[in-house]
């Protein structure tokens, strides 16, 4: 039986107790999706078995059945491994189909208009934020971000504005003492990074000093219709172009677009 689910039921294909059961096939089907949701390109056989640790012929099944449902993509070889079409169409399915991006639509295209600069909306999904929607720039910028690209919370100033809606003690159970480094300025140390929180509360906005894009500041600020806030919404301005009434101009607009979307998903 080439399923996936077939494979796992021949060797154990529940695991867990009542209520709390996980068919193993699932999971490991959502794993590999994530894999390469996460690496872009092509990879082996072997590549994907040493990073996820399947047994190579389970791996091989599981492969072949994602192949022929279109969630797994091959090269003409019939040998390298990628993300499928079907990924893009689930995708694209639940941004058209989330209340906040519909409500949010006119006030990023107004945000967009007021800054002239590049405009994300972004959701907190564990240590991370995927972004949701984007305005591009006015001006001409080489794209660096994209929908439904996730990147650390903690080097970015909309990570960082919804990380400041949640307590120290539930900062420091999401994320590791130490982390990655994206830039020379990305902080690492989660302690000063919990420092900075405090000043992100007390001043209404995060900022991302090159910590994420060398050449890149972006100023962000959470929409609170959730309690702690799970969307938020961010401008990013190249540095040599950022001039003191610019950058308060963007601020101003930020907090305007942020009252006008807490009012448009007050209902959501």
């Amino acid at each position: 039986m080439s399923s996936a689910a077939g494979a796992s039921n021949t060797s154990g294909a529940e695991t867990g107790g009542a209520g709390g059961a996980q068919v193993k096939s699932a999971v490991r089907t959502v794993e590999l999706l994530e894999y390469f949701a996460g690496r872009p390109g092509m990879h082996s056989l072997a590549a994907v078995q040493e990073a996820v640790g399947y047994p190579k012929s389970s791996l091989y099944m599981l492969l072949r059945t994602l192949v022929e449902l279109g969630w797994v993509e091959t090269d003409a070889t019939g040998t390298r491994y990628g993300i499928g079409v079907r990924a893009l169409l689930v995708g694209t399915s639940y941004i058209d189909g989330d209340e906040v991006v519909t409500a949010a639509r006119p006030t990023l295209d107004r945000l967009s208009d007021d800054t002239t600069e590049t405009i994300h909306l972004a959701r907190l999904d564990g240590t991370n934020v995927v972004y949701l929607a984007t305005r591009q720039s006015q001006h001409y910028l080489r794209p660096f971000t994209r929908v439904g690209r996730r990147l650390p919370a903690h080097s970015t100033s909309l990570g960082k504005a919804l990380l400041a809606t949640h307590s120290d003690e539930q900062v420091r159970k999401m994320l590791p003492e130490t982390m990655p480094a994206l830039t020379e300025h990305t902080i690492t140390d989660r302690e000063k990074l919990i420092e900075e929180l405090h000043t992100v509360r007390e001043q209404g906005f995060a900022v991302d000093r090159e910590e994420n894009t060398l050449g890149l500041r972006c100023f962000g600020i959470a929409i609170p219709y959730r309690t702690p806030a799970r969307d938020a919404i961010s401008c990013s301005v190249p540095v040599a172009r950022l001039t003191p009434g610019h950058e308060q101009m963007i601020k101003d607009a930020l907090f305007d677009a942020r009252d006008r979307l807490t009012l448009a998903t007050r209902r959501l």
